[in-house]
C-alpha cells in the first residue's frame, strides 16, 4: 500500500496531460515557455517548503499510503509531485478561463476552427 499515493498523484497528473493536449492549455501551447514556468513554479514551493521545514511548520504525516522515502527529513518524494500537480492544474486552469474570459472558449483546440 505504501505506492498508493504516489499513484494518485501520478493518475492525476496523467489527467492533466490528457486535458492540456485536449485544449492545448500549457504545454502544448507552448511547450519552452511551460517547462520554464513549471520548473520556477515548483522550485519556489520546494523553497517554500524546505524554509517551512526548517522552521518547524511543516511535519511529514505519517501514512501506509506513502512510499516513506525521503528526500531530505520531513519532505517524502511525493511532494515533488504533489507540487508538480499543483503547479500543472493551476496552469491548466488559468490558461482555460483566460481563454474563456477572452471569448475564445476553451470547448475546443484553437485549429479546430481551421479545420472545419
Amino acid at each position: 500500500m505504501g505506492l498508493v499515493y504516489l499513484a494518485a498523484l501520478l493518475v492525476s497528473i496523467t489527467g492533466m496531460v490528457v486535458l492540456d493536449h485536449r485544449f492545448r492549455l500549457f504545454f502544448f501551447a507552448d511547450a519552452r515557455r511551460a517547462a520554464v514556468v513549471l520548473a520556477v513554479g515548483v522550485a519556489v514551493f520546494l523553497v517554500w517548503d524546505v524554509a517551512g521545514i526548517a522552521l518547524g511548520v511543516f511535519f511529514r504525516g505519517e501514512t501506509e499510503f506513502m512510499t516513506g522515502l525521503l528526500l531530505a527529513p520531513e519532505l517524502p518524494v511525493e511532494e515533488v509531485f504533489f507540487l508538480v500537480l499543483l503547479s500543472y492544474l493551476t496552469m491548466n486552469v488559468w490558461a482555460a478561463a483566460s481563454r474563456a474570459l477572452d471569448g475564445r472558449g476553451a470547448s475546443a483546440p484553437a485549429d479546430a476552427a481551421a479545420r472545419s
